[in-house]
């Protein structure tokens, strides 16, 4: 397990953001039981209340379920929820820019979708 951490916002948002990149990415299974505060704690040389803010978002997001007495583990479903909730994102945050940009660059919209298919040709996700 790898964080990193940057000045951009506070730690406990980070440790949140950085849980919920591995229930997206498999890191986490759905059922697993994730480090407990304590060992992410001294793992990371955080103050254990800062862990347990940032796993707290992620309870109460639905993404993370506590079980008294035996530790925090990944809900049922959070990788599907992750998935929608950045489905729902990726307009907002890359969509909107890419056009924006595009219509600075005078590239119509027939240009942008062929740039668009030519960065899945040479990403290896063309359509068969």
């Amino acid at each position: 397990m790898h964080f990193s951490f940057d000045q951009t916002s506070p730690i406990y948002q980070q440790i949140a953001a950085q849980l919920e990149e591995m229930i997206f990415t498999g890191g986490f299974k759905e059922g697993s039981q994730i480090p407990s505060t304590n060992e992410l704690s001294r793992e990371l040389h955080i103050n254990p209340a800062t862990v347990l803010k940032g796993m707290n978002l992620l309870v109460d997001a639905g993404l993370l379920e506590k079980h008294r007495g035996m530790g925090t583990f990944v809900s049922k479903g959070a990788h599907a929820q992750v998935v929608e909730e950045r489905r729902k994102s990726f307009y907002d945050e890359y969509v909107v820019n890419v056009v924006d940009e595009a219509q600075k660059l005078n590239l119509s919209e027939e240009r942008l979708i062929e740039l668009i298919k030519r960065g899945y040709e040479e990403n290896g996700h063309a359509e068969n």
